[in-house]
C-alpha cells in the first residue's frame, strides 16, 4: 500500500510540462484548472448578484442591465485568469508569440465563432437590440430573453426558445418593434368584390378598428385602397397599437371584428370568376345558354308581386338608418358632397347610436369630441341653472363650446328619441374637416356666438373673456377657430 501511494505521489508531482522555463506537475495543472473553473462560477454568481441587488434597484432598463452584467462577468473572468496564471509562475509575455500564432489559426478555423463574438459585443454596447425587445428576423418573431457573447435567445409567441447566432442580427435586416418607444402600426389586408359599396366598406373597417380596445384612437385608424385585383378591390386597414408583442392577438381580434362588420353590412368577399369554353358545345345540349326565343317563350315565368308603397317606405327608411352616406347627405353642409368627398368625411369620424334618455356628455366633464346629429333629437340641459337650454334636431351639432374654448362641458346633453344617431368627430379630425368644409366652419361660428350669449345670460360662461378680446362674439369665435386649429378661416368665412 505504501508503495502504491509512493508511486501515485511521484506521478502527480512529476514535472511533465515546461512553459517559459517553468515546469509544472499534474497536481499544479489540476489545481490551476480547478481555480479557473471556480473563477467562471464565482464571476457568474457575482455579476448576477450585482444585477439583482444594485442594477434592479437603480431602475435601469432590462437590456442595459444585461449588458452591464455580461461585461462585469467577462471582466472578472479575464482578470482572475491572469492572476491565477501569474501566480502559477507562467510568464504571459513569453506566451505572446505562441498566442499570436495560435490566434491566427483560430481566426481561420473559427471564423464564425469570432464573428459571433464580435457581433455579440456590438449588440451589447450599441443597444440597438436589448433584452425585452420584440423583434422580427426573417420568419422568426419573438422577445429577446438573453444576449450572450456568442448567441441570443429569443422566446417566440409559442413560448419556444430559439438560439440565434449574433452574426445573423448584424448581417440581416432585423425589425425591432420596440425600438425608440412602444408604438407601431399593423396592416390588416381585406379584399372585397367589385360591386361593393366602398363607403359602406370604409365605415365597416373603421368601426371594427374603433371597437378594438387595444387599438389606439390617436393616431387614428386609416383605410387605404392598395390595388385593383382581377376579382377584387384590395384594401388595407392601418391601426396603431402600443403593445408590439401583442400584435398577433390584436390582428386576430381585428379580423374577427371585421368579419362581423362585413357580415352585418352584407359585404361580400370576392369570388374568382372562371370562364369555361367547350370546343364541341353541340355534345352538351343541356349547357346551351341562353335558350333560343322559342324555348324561352315556353319557359314558366315567375309571378312577382308588386311591393306596396308602405313596404317601399319601410325599406327606404331601413336603408337610411343603416347607410352613413345617406345620413350625412341629409345635413345641409354635406348634401352636395361627391362620393369621394363623403369618403373623406367618413374617415374623419364615426357614427354612434344612443337609446332614449341616454346621457351623451355630462356637465363639467372634459371632452374633445364634436357631435353632429344624423337622426333623432337631443336636449341640452343645464344642471347648474336646473333648466333646459335647447332642443337640437337632425342636422344640428353640439360640443363645440368646450372644444373650441378649452373648458369643461357647460351643459349635459341627453337623447329625446330612441335610436338617436350622432356623427362623432374627434378634436384632431375636426381641424381637417373645417379645412375641407368652410360652410361647416361658418355655421359653427354663427351657432357658437348664439349659444355663448345664452350661456352668459344663464351664468354658465364668464363674459370677461369675451370683453378682453375687444371683439364681437362672432369675430372672436372666428379668431379662436384660426388660432386653435392653425387654419385661416377668417378669409373664407
Amino acid at each position: 500500500m505504501d508503495v502504491l501511494l509512493t508511486k501515485l505521489y511521484e506521478i502527480f508531482t512529476a514535472q511533465i510540462l515546461d512553459i517559459g522555463g517553468n515546469k509544472f506537475s499534474i497536481t499544479a495543472i489540476i489545481l490551476s484548472l480547478s481555480l479557473i473553473v471556480l473563477t467562471f462560477f464565482v464571476a457568474n454568481l457575482t455579476s448576477e448578484m450585482i444585477r439583482r441587488s444594485l442594477l434592479v434597484r437603480m431602475r435601469i432598463n432590462r437590456g442595459l442591465q444585461e449588458a452591464i452584467t455580461v461585461f462585469i462577468k467577462y471582466l472578472l473572468i479575464t482578470f482572475s485568469c491572469v492572476i491565477i496564471l501569474q501566480t502559477a509562475g507562467i510568464n504571459l509575455s513569453s506566451l505572446a508569440v505562441i498566442a499570436g500564432v495560435v490566434g491566427i489559426g483560430i481566426g481561420f478555423g473559427l471564423q464564425n465563432l469570432a464573428s459571433n463574438f464580435i457581433s455579440g459585443l456590438v449588440l451589447l454596447f450599441e443597444q440597438t437590440l436589448k433584452v425585452g425587445d420584440y423583434i422580427e428576423i426573417g420568419k422568426l418573431k419573438g422577445t429577446i430573453e438573453k444576449i450572450s457573447i456568442r448567441s441570443t435567445i429569443v422566446r417566440t409567441n409559442d413560448d419556444l426558445f430559439v438560439i440565434v447566432p449574433n452574426q445573423r442580427f448584424i448581417e440581416n435586416d432585423t425589425v425591432n418593434w420596440s425600438y425608440e418607444g412602444h408604438t407601431c402600426r399593423i396592416h390588416i389586408p381585406i379584399s372585397v368584390a367589385h360591386d361593393t359599396d366602398l363607403l359602406l366598406l370604409t365605415e365597416a373597417l373603421l368601426t371594427a378598428a374603433r371597437h378594438e380596445p387595444r387599438a389606439l384612437s390617436t393616431p387614428v385608424p386609416e383605410v387605404r385602397l392598395e390595388k385593383f385585383g382581377d376579382d377584387s378591390y384590395d384594401f388595407v386597414l392601418l391601426v396603431w397599437i402600443n403593445s408590439p408583442s401583442d400584435n398577433e392577438p390584436i390582428r386576430s381580434s381585428l379580423n374577427f371584428r371585421i368579419a362581423y362588420e362585413l357580415k352585418a353590412k352584407d359585404i361580400k368577399m370576392p369570388t374568382p370568376a372562371r370562364e369555361i369554353i367547350f370546343r364541341n358545345s353541340e355534345a352538351f345540349p343541356s349547357l346551351r345558354y341562353p335558350p333560343n326565343l322559342e324555348e324561352k317563350e315556353n319557359l314558366p315565368q315567375p309571378r312577382l308581386s308588386e311591393p306596396s308603397i308602405s313596404n317601399i317606405a319601410d325599406i327606404s327608411d331601413d336603408i337610411t338608418t343603416r347607410n352613413l352616406r345617406d345620413l350625412l347627405r341629409r345635413i345641409s353642409y354635406f348634401e352636395r358632397c361627391t362620393e369621394v368627398e363623403l369618403f373623406g368625411i367618413i374617415a374623419r369620424g364615426y357614427r354612434k347610436h344612443f337609446d332614449i334618455q341616454e346621457v351623451i356628455c355630462r356637465e363639467n366633464d372634459p371632452s374633445d369630441d364634436f357631435y353632429i346629429i344624423l337622426s333623432g333629437a337631443v336636449e341640452v340641459f343645464s344642471e347648474k341653472a336646473n333648466q333646459a337650454i335647447a332642443t337640437l334636431q337632425e342636422g344640428e351639432f353640439f360640443g363645440e363650446i368646450s372644444l373650441l374654448m378649452g373648458i369643461p362641458r357647460t351643459a349635459t346633453v341627453r337623447t329625446l328619441t330612441a335610436d338617436t344617431v350622432l356623427f362623432v368627430v374627434e378634436r384632431q379630425q375636426l381641424r381637417k374637416l373645417l379645412i375641407e368644409y368652410k360652410d361647416l366652419g361658418e355655421q359653427i361660428a354663427l351657432k357658437l356666438s348664439e349659444r355663448q350669449q345664452v350661456s352668459i345670460s344663464l351664468g354658465l360662461l364668464n363674459e370677461e373673456e369675451l370683453q378682453k378680446s375687444q371683439l364681437a362674439a362672432l369675430s372672436w369665435i372666428r379668431d379662436r377657430l384660426n388660432n386653435l386649429f392653425g387654419i385661416n378661416l377668417g378669409k373664407n368665412l
